[in-house]
């Protein structure tokens, strides 16, 4: 009797997949362990089954085949990552070569413009330079001129602040004093009154001033 051929795809019925897969499992484990006794080879099998038991067959050792696996599947992983590394390195190498020639024509251009080195520039050079200076001295008084301009402002803005702060300072501390009256006129009596008082306070004041020689005279009643 002719056997049929299988459809591969899932096997819908439960009862038959799980037939299937016990008989397909032995098959493998079989021809598995005729492969190493026949070609003298390391075979190892790992099976899962759909509810996660575990099936697996060694011909020496499960653990040293899986050693034996990892360590062969490394080398391709470290050649090429060596091979990438190797660009990677060419590459920064590169990079800092021409970062170095920057910085070396920057050093020889910031010499020049500090006016060393400049005896082998051709006039041409010299003009540069030159321009390149006075576009450096026009930027240098713009900036500057803008900070002083900034700066002026800034100190009015503050001047107007301190005298807003100190009017209202002195509006609470009741700093600012009210004009004084001027004194009352006087009356003609109080006049009158003041020019007694002077002239008393005159006669008060006077002093005999003739010189006598002798005894004073004295008065007999």
């Amino acid at each position: 009797m002719v056997r049929g051929k299988v459809q591969m795809k899932r096997i819908e019925n439960a009862t038959s997949r799980q037939v299937t897969f016990s008989k397909r499992r032995n098959g493998i484990m079989k021809k598995a362990y005729e492969l190493s006794v026949l070609c003298d080879a390391e075979v190892a099998v790992i099976i899962f089954s759909q509810k996660g038991r575990l099936y697996e067959f060694s011909s020496s050792s499960m653990q040293k085949t899986i050693e034996r696996y990892r360590e062969n599947t490394k080398e391709p992983l470290i050649s090429n990552n060596s091979i990438e590394m190797e660009h990677h390195m060419e590459h920064l190498k590169e990079e800092t070569a021409n970062i170095a020639k920057k910085i070396e024509i920057l050093e020889v251009s910031k010499r020049k413009l500090m006016g060393q080195g400049i005896g082998s520039c051709s006039m041409n050079e010299l003009q540069e330079i030159d321009s390149q200076l006075e576009k450096s001295l026009k930027n240098i008084r713009a900036r500057k001129t803008q900070l002083l301009k900034d700066e002026i402002e800034r100190l009015k803005a503050k001047e107007k602040q301190l005298l807003e702060e100190n009017e209202r300072l002195s509006e609470e501390c009741g700093l600012r004093r009210k004009p004084e009256a001027p004194p009352p006129p006087l009356t003609r009596i109080s006049q009158q009154k003041e020019t007694a008082s002077c002239s008393h306070s005159v006669q008060n004041t006077e002093v005999e001033t003739d010189l006598f020689i002798g005894l004073p005279d004295i008065c007999w009643s």
